[in-house]
């Protein structure tokens, strides 16, 4: 899955980063405002991480640019201002939840895949197809009850087809997810990646759509 880190303190960005690639996300960063709400309105991201203090164009003025423009990519909003309004401002403004800095990375990550997972219609953190359950939380797919062995980009396609079982997804989408902003995006792995999946989970764990790309079949 891809995430967009919106903050401008080096080090912060830095150990978010760290933290989410640990948890197998792609992560994109925008140091400031501008770049952030351009990234946010023409890429394609799982959940964004919104700093409130940013320069050039302030955390509350991209929520509600990215709102009035049609985005429901959820965001957590991170602020270090102490006051009970500008939190209530951040959410007011198009923000899904917040979170008070300093903050425990543990906590972050939680909270962005409750987002996430409430974003795809799941409220649980495991989802079942046919005799497979993938474990959103732990990252483990399993067939039949025994654990589905996968690499990191096979479970991030994997995973995106499973968040949104009724959408089809291009080849160049889900590339973008895997690979993130600043990698080579090359859309014809995604074929490799698919071809592995069903050997492993099984030729209807995945459907092709012709013309159009994939979605999740029935397992």
């Amino acid at each position: 899955m891809r995430l967009l880190v919106v903050e401008d303190e080096d080090r912060v960005a830095a150990q978010i980063v760290e933290a989410l690639e640990v948890e197998n996300f792609t992560v994109d960063v925008a140091m400031d405002g501008e770049d952030g709400h351009h990234l946010g309105a023409n890429e394609i991201y799982h959940a964004i991480v919104l700093d409130l203090s940013l320069p050039r164009l302030d955390g509350v003025s991209v929520l509600h640019s990215w709102r009035s423009g049609g985005l429901q990519t959820p965001v957590l909003v991170l602020t270090a201002r102490n006051r009970w309004e500008d939190r209530v401002e951040g959410l007011n403004a198009g923000g899904d939840d917040y979170l008070g800095k300093p903050f425990q990375m543990e906590e972050l990550i939680a909270r962005l895949n409750a987002l996430i997972r409430r974003a795809g219609g799941e409220a649980a953190p495991v989802s079942c197809i046919g005799a497979i359950s993938v474990d959103l939380r732990a990252q483990r797919v399993t067939r039949d009850g025994r654990t589905v062995p996968l690499t990191a980009h096979e479970y991030k396609v994997f995973a995106t087809l499973v968040q949104a079982p009724d959408k089809v997804h291009a080849k160049g989408d889900l590339a973008e997810i895997v690979y993130g902003l600043h990698n080579d995006r090359d859309s014809n792995t995604i074929e490799v990646f698919v071809a592995r999946l069903r050997r492993k989970l099984g030729t209807a764990a995945i459907e092709t759509v012709r013309g159009s790309g994939y979605r999740i079949g029935q397992g």
